[in-house]
């Protein structure tokens, strides 16, 4: 069971100031995080305690999930979604319930997939009209903020299809949306998630009616003949490249009208033969007229990317002091460890970028782009290059890889440091807007990129098998052809002993240990293959299967592999994560470390998850004084396992914070 829980002083304060409200999940629209409120400091931070706790209901005791929303607060009243993509409408000062929807309720739970997780919900409102929007499965939801009931004028009786009015039809494809959209005026501007493979859907960025759930514009970032980039990718790509989706979230300028789009990779991610060219809007900060989806300026981070460098996190507004001028600026962190900074209207960077030649791929058919952007300042907040003397126990592996800086995946294998998570992650960075400094947390655990041909299968004789084929293509490599495992993957024979169907469900949705989550595989597909693990499945679960079309590409990938020694540790030496402050004025040569990842002695008997960010492998909320990193204290054992971003709103005398 997962809960939602309020932190509250355990010795009271003498403010009693109006409440304050957080409409927007990272804080305003520009993505700041940043709080004025000084209830809750260096000084009694140790004495939170627990106010209420609010149970969703969605998990069982013995199972586990996940929160990654994080709330807003409106005039009092707290909204957010749960594990099982619910949204619930609570009183902040109570935690008690108003409403709840459920979109199951609405729509054929089997045809929908709500195994994703969800980052927020977005408010609008206008005169007594006042909407909570977000998405669930291939639906995006318009509700009444006071009643929680779908708007029944909003898209079809409450809800649009994020797959339609797409640029071409993509049937079974993976397609959900994971973060909250963003609001400028009347428009909600909703970007998507997509599948990372061969057939995967287009990026296209969508900006809808708040009222009428009608599509107003569509800028696709995978440009169509006559559109500004055609050229960066072989003719007629559009009509079958999929992915540069913006998946992380988006930021606005309310003033100016400008809303701000970081992209993802182009898909598949780890090999672009079919794609030769930088792939623009792959991999890039947009700036687009709000009104119009119009591009403004953009900037690419990666060319052609072979590394699944996603900007990974919503952009942040600062400003800065440049010559005695003040600048609006925004900055991008990204999984490279990069720190990117652009004047907001101009697009031009406030520090030097330099174009720096990097390896060629050695894989036929592959022509990786022989320079990548390298910003001189601020310095990087994660390490990108490791020696041998920086390799615990592996040294022996490490003198087989490819370990060079943007070396491309190879046969042998290329180390990714930072890894495919980052560097900068999904929960991407804060602002300080006293001081301009910038807050992110940083992982330095190396990844390895390993490339084979595809596994071809001999023909099927009589009716489709569709649970050996799905574990051919999806599991064998770990797992082996037999099932018996190999290296860190478990053997799957006896299988149904040890874990339900719903258990089984759960870790292909969300990953475990070193296994990456497959949420994209179809619900069909998951039903196969738990049919082929010898665990009972309905025959319509598994009707209208078909064989997946043969890879176009000449090699797949192997696998997300965290490296990792004997013991499960990172196979890099610490630290595993630092959070950093940097000055996005001046930009000192490097970082300051606020805090770094335990060294191994600490982690003993604890979940070796923790390693790799700046997180707390005892279950702590930690605090650090924000001028000089000092740690501030440990607030209590809050149960947390990948939190959403912490948030706070003065509520008389408290402070929400989510706990998953």
């Amino acid at each position: 069971m997962r809960a939602i829980a309020l932190l509250l002083f355990a010795a009271g304060c003498a403010s009693q100031a109006p409440n304050t409200d957080w409409r927007v999940a990272g804080a305003d629209p520009g993505n700041t995080r940043f709080s004025p409120l000084d209830q809750i400091n260096t000084s009694n931070v140790a004495q939170l305690r627990v106010a209420w706790v609010y149970r969703t209901g969605d998990l069982a005791a013995d199972q586990h999930g996940e929160i990654q929303a994080t709330p807003i607060v409106v005039d009092g009243v707290l909204y957010t979604t749960t594990p099982a993509l619910a949204v619930v409408a609570l009183h902040a000062e109570r935690g008690t319930l108003i409403w709840r929807f459920d979109p199951r309720t609405t729509h054929d739970a089997r045809r929908t997939d709500l195994s994703h997780v969800n980052r927020g919900v977005v408010y609008w409102a206008d005169a007594g009209d006042q909407r909570i929007f977000f998405t669930a499965g291939r639906r995006l939801y318009g509700l009444d903020a006071h009643t929680g009931r779908p708007i029944a004028t909003f898209g079809d009786s409450g809800s649009v299809d994020l797959a339609a009015g797409l640029s071409r039809a993509i049937g079974d494809a993976y397609l959900v949306a994971t973060s909250p959209g963003a609001i400028s005026k009347d428009l909600l501007i909703q970007g998507m998630r997509v599948g990372e493979e061969e057939g995967s859907a287009p990026g296209d960025l969508r900006a809808y009616d708040v009222r009428t759930g009608a599509i107003r514009w569509t800028f696709h970032t995978i440009p169509h003949p006559g559109e500004f980039g055609y050229e960066t990718w072989p003719a007629g790509a559009w009509q079958a490249a999929g992915g540069a989706n913006s998946w992380a979230g988006l930021s606005v300028d309310t003033g100016r009208g400008i809303v701000y789009v970081p992209t993802g990779s182009a898909t598949p991610d780890f090999y672009g033969g079919a794609r030769i060219g930088a792939n623009l809007f792959a991999n890039s900060l947009l700036a687009l007229d709000a009104a119009t989806g119009k591009r403004l300026w953009h900037f690419q981070t990666v060319h052609h990317d072979l590394w699944d460098r996603d900007l990974p996190a919503v952009p942040n507004f600062v400003t800065v002091t440049r010559a005695g001028l003040r600048v609006d600026a925004v900055a991008q962190i990204a999984k490279s460890g990069f720190v990117f900074l652009f004047d907001r209207q101009s697009g031009k960077t406030l520090f030097d970028v330099a174009e720096h030649a990097v390896p060629a791929s050695d894989l036929r058919g592959e022509r990786a782009w022989p320079t990548q952007p390298f910003p001189l300042k601020p310095a990087p907040f994660a390490r990108q290059t490791i020696t041998a003397a920086g390799v615990t126990e592996q040294q022996q592996r490490f003198r087989t890889l490819r370990s060079t800086f943007f070396a491309p995946p190879s046969r042998r294998g290329s180390i990714v440091l930072p890894g495919f998570d980052g560097g900068g992650e999904w929960g991407g960075a804060a602002v300080d807007p006293e001081t301009a400094t910038l807050y992110v947390n940083g992982s330095d655990v190396p990844w390895i990129a390993a490339m084979r041909e595809p596994a071809h299968l001999p023909p099927n004789p009589g009716a489709p098998r569709p649970g050996p084929a799905v574990y051919a293509t999806t599991c064998a490599a770990c797992h082996g052809a037999d099932r018996r495992g190999r290296d860190r993957a478990p053997s799957l024979i006896g299988v149904r002993g040890r874990l339900s169907p719903r258990d089984v469900r759960q870790i292909l949705d969300w990953g475990r240990g070193f296994m990456p989550s497959f949420a994209s595989l179809p619900l069909v597909d998951k039903a196969a293959l738990l049919q082929y693990l010898g665990y009972a499945v309905a025959a319509a679960d598994t009707a209208g299967w078909r064989s997946p079309p043969r890879a176009a590409s000449p090699y797949e990938f192997v696998g997300y592999e965290r490296w990792r020694d004997t013991s499960g540790y990172p196979a890099i030496r610490p630290p595993w994560g630092t959070l950093s402050a940097i000055d996005s004025a001046s930009s000192p040569r490097s970082p300051r470390a606020a805090c770094r990842s335990p060294a191994r002695s600490s982690m003993a008997g604890r979940s070796r998850r923790a390693a790799g960010c700046c997180s707390s492998p005892r279950r702590r909320m930690r605090s650090f004084a924000r001028s000089t990193g000092a740690r501030a204290a440990c607030s209590g054992k809050r149960r947390c396992r990948r939190p959403a971003t912490r948030r706070h709103a003065r509520s008389q005398s408290a402070a929400s914070s989510l706990s998953s």
